[in-house]
């Protein structure tokens, strides 16, 4: 079942006008991270406190048709505001170009071998990672999205 309530623009005005663009044009634009060639999805989901729908543009982080949401927010020493929603409210729905979808989010533990495999998977599709987690002390969280049957 399909997100729905209020949406809530991001303050942030390139994140705002990228995700609006992927998603008014099915991911033929913006679909990448700005200057690079990164594929991105965007993440709708829902406020921990407002209750308001949020859409962030994210690193497409995908294996076998399984994707993982990385809370690296470059390495700073709190996670992305995305990151409490997801926590709270852990029903999201994740667009692939045209492709929408429901998802449920599921933190992997940060000592576990499932994380270890996903974090590879996802400094391979976007190298940065590596730094991100070199400027931090906290483990950078990571979730993998398990399809919700329609």
């Amino acid at each position: 079942m399909p997100l729905q309530g209020e949406y809530a623009p991001s303050t942030s005005e390139w994140a705002r006008q990228q995700a609006e663009a992927y998603e008014a044009s099915n991911g033929a634009e913006a679909s990448v991270l700005p200057g690079t060639s990164w594929p991105i999805v965007v993440v709708t989901n829902v406020g921990a406190r407002s209750e308001k729908l949020h859409k962030t543009a994210l690193m497409r982080v995908e294996h076998e048709g399984v994707y993982a949401l990385v809370a690296s927010k470059g390495g700073a020493p709190k996670p992305p505001a995305w990151y409490f929603n997801i926590a709270a409210h852990p029903h999201v729905e994740l667009q692939d170009g045209a492709v929408k979808r429901d998802y449920l989010a599921r933190e992997l533990d940060v000592d576990s071998d499932e994380y270890a495999q996903w974090w590879e998977r996802a400094v391979a599709a976007y190298p940065p990672y590596a730094e991100y987690q070199e400027r931090t002390e906290r483990r950078i969280a990571v979730f993998v999205l398990e399809p919700i049957a329609a």
